[in-house]
């Protein structure tokens, strides 16, 4: 049982090692980083923050999970980054656009007058 383990790790972790494997840990440490960002960035507000860094994280992190994924062939893998990279460039945009003064047109009246804080 315990050579199986070995086996499979070795299998897996040895055998397999090549230059997409560096892509997907490098990709999964920026993804991961993303939320360390974030709690430092909370940490240092004492309240809950969320950075523009954890965004383009996100989006740089996710898209290349998403090279990764497509690689690996992984339907679901796939579909789970792509429907991610969404949201991160929607957030990106409406952050560029709350910089440049553009206000949000489809926000509510109490939505528009609610700050939030977006730090780099």
């Amino acid at each position: 049982m315990l050579q199986s383990i070995v086996d499979f790790f070795h299998h897996v972790f040895v055998e397999r090692f090549d230059a997409w494997v560096v892509l997907g840990f490098a990709a999964q440490a920026m993804f991961t980083g993303r939320f360390i960002v974030q709690w430092i960035a909370s940490e240092r507000a004492r309240r809950s923050v969320v950075p523009v860094a954890f965004w383009t994280l996100s989006l740089a992190g996710g898209a290349l999970l998403l090279v990764y994924a497509i690689h690996r062939r992984d339907p679901v893998f796939i579909a789970g980054q792509a429907a991610g990279l969404v949201v991160y460039v929607r957030n990106l945009k409406l952050i560029a656009d709350e910089k440049r003064g553009i206000p949000a047109a489809d926000a509510s009246p109490s939505e528009q007058g609610a700050s939030t804080t977006n730090s780099g």
